[in-house]
């Protein structure tokens, strides 16, 4: 019986020091790692070496974090589906909100911000592959038992970890497929932002805009109107109810 083959972590910092703690804590901890220090070798080592996960800075040189993430999940969507984009943690300087914001909106599953601990750093990375693989096999938190999901035009298959919407596949994250699992297994309830970061992030406690984030990127994806959802309806004061009534036409 052979072994499975170690997780692939492509560590994407121009700070030499950063990169080699947290090379260093990754292999202790059974991974396998390549490194980059710019936005461009960043895409090349992405393209060549298929990595799991990225722990990706956000301020680079030359193309930024932001950008190369951006890139990785619009690859992903070019292939139709037939290539998912890996997993992506975004390491940021800076505390403010609008930078985590917009790591999430381009498609991080993940952020840490500077300076953190490298423990902690190798526990979100496990807890984020750990969630990838419990998607693709139909395990993950709010996965009930039976795989196929379906409603208000949307087909969700929990085991393959694929959802179409009017006969197209859509291109999501791992943390958007969680979301819509998890929304979709529990219809017309209304779902506080805690409970979701609890459920589906594994988080006792972070920063709820996590939760609001990945709520509006997957209307677009999910919705006729994502400015006027039907599917994913917002609880004001509370968190979303999912209403698997709202037919699409």
């Amino acid at each position: 019986m052979h072994a499975e083959p170690p997780h692939r972590i492509l560590v994407v910092d121009d700070d030499p020091t950063v990169t080699e703690v947290v090379t260093g804590y990754l292999r202790n901890a059974g991974f396998a790692v390549d490194t980059a220090a710019d936005g461009h070798e960043a895409l090349v080592c992405a393209a060549n070496g298929r990595p799991d996960l990225l722990v990706l800075d956000l301020m680079l040189p030359g193309i930024d974090g932001i950008e190369v993430c951006r890139r990785l999940r619009e690859g992903a969507e070019g292939a139709g589906g037939a290539a998912e984009a890996p997993a992506v943690i975004m390491l940021t300087a800076r505390g403010e909100e609008e930078d985590r914001v917009l790591g999430l909106e381009v498609g991080a599953d993940d952020y840490v911000t500077k300076p953190f601990s490298p423990r902690e750093l190798v526990l979100r990375v496990q807890a984020v592959l750990r969630r990838r693989a419990a998607s693709t096999s139909g395990a993950g938190a709010g996965v009930g038992s039976g795989a196929l999901l379906s409603a208000g035009g949307l087909v969700v298959d929990t085991a393959a970890r694929r959802a179409v919407r009017g006969g197209t596949e859509l291109s999501l994250t791992t943390r958007e497929f969680d979301l819509l699992v998890y929304l979709m297994r529990h219809p017309g309830r209304a779902v506080s932002r805690e409970q979701l970061l609890r459920d589906v992030w594994d988080w006792e406690f972070g920063d709820l805009s996590t939760v609001t984030v990945h709520a509006r990127r997957l209307r677009t994806k999910i919705e006729e109107d994502p400015a006027n959802p039907t599917l994913i309806q917002t609880v004001w004061g509370l968190g979303y109810r999912f209403d698997s009534s709202a037919e699409k036409g």
